[in-house]
């Protein structure tokens, strides 16, 4: 693993392969282990690139909560890209990192060729929903203060992260989770790359949000994956690689 420095904070990444770029996010409570089969199945025929985001993995867990927010995680993976030499690259994530892939673009759309979102949603136009969201957001940072990874024993993608600083992902969870706004959601019409939307069959609190990005964006293309919950590329991850990689040759 290599590690950038940025404003003080050392983010933990790596970078596999040899081609056109490619950036992986990962969701909350995971960490880069959870693209394994990914990296495995890409780094023929390109270069991906993974990392832990703030407060998670090996990445650093800065002290203060105003250091947890979208904006800081879209500059961090600006920052990966300058130094890891791709003006642009695919730009992807899953849950929260296809969220923070959203958002990339929307503030840097010209360093994004294409998008992978898997198992995520857009945010939320109505402010009640949004709020509760953050609520619950709020209260998930509570729970992982007082009972640590024992909040994650049942998700896939977080069984395998060795996060070095658990108050670092209660951080993560009251700043990173929490929305601000629609802006999101609302920029999903501007989306003119080609986009990859992919969602488990079980995974059903993401099943209308993947519906809804498909009919939004207007280039993209939509696979649900069967006997896979929120943590699709894992969970069925040659189906997943097999569609993922028709698409890829599609866009590049």
């Amino acid at each position: 693993m290599t590690t950038l420095t940025r404003n003080g904070t050392n983010i933990n990444y790596q970078v596999d392969g040899h081609g056109p770029a490619i950036l992986l996010t990962h969701g909350f409570g995971a960490d880069h282990h959870m693209w394994a089969p990914q990296v495995e199945a890409l780094r023929k025929s390109y270069t991906v690139i993974t990392w832990d985001m703030r407060g998670h993995g090996q990445t650093d867990s800065p002290k203060e909560q105003k250091a947890y927010n979208e904006m800081e995680t879209v500059m961090d993976m600006a920052a990966l890209l300058d130094v890891s030499g791709a003006g642009s690259a695919i730009i992807g994530g899953m849950s929260l990192g296809g969220y923070m892939s959203l958002a990339f673009h929307h503030k840097f759309p010209e360093r994004v060729e294409s998008l992978l979102l898997i198992d995520t949603g857009p945010g939320f136009k109505n402010d009640k929903a949004r709020n509760d969201w953050n609520e619950i957001a709020t209260a998930r940072g509570d729970d992982i203060e007082d009972r640590g990874m024992g909040t994650f024993q049942a998700r896939t993608e977080a069984a395998a992260a060795n996060h070095k600083d658990m108050h670092g992902v209660a951080m993560a969870a009251r700043g990173m989770l929490v929305q601000n706004d629609g802006t999101v959601i609302y920029s999903l019409p501007k989306i003119s790359v080609p986009t990859f939307i992919a969602v488990g069959a079980n995974d059903k609190p993401y099943l209308v949000p993947s519906d809804y990005m498909a009919s939004k964006i207007a280039h993209s293309v939509k696979i649900t994956i069967p006997d896979a919950g929120h943590a699709a590329n894992l969970d069925q991850p040659e189906f997943f690689n097999k569609h993922l990689l028709a698409f890829l040759k599609t866009v590049v």
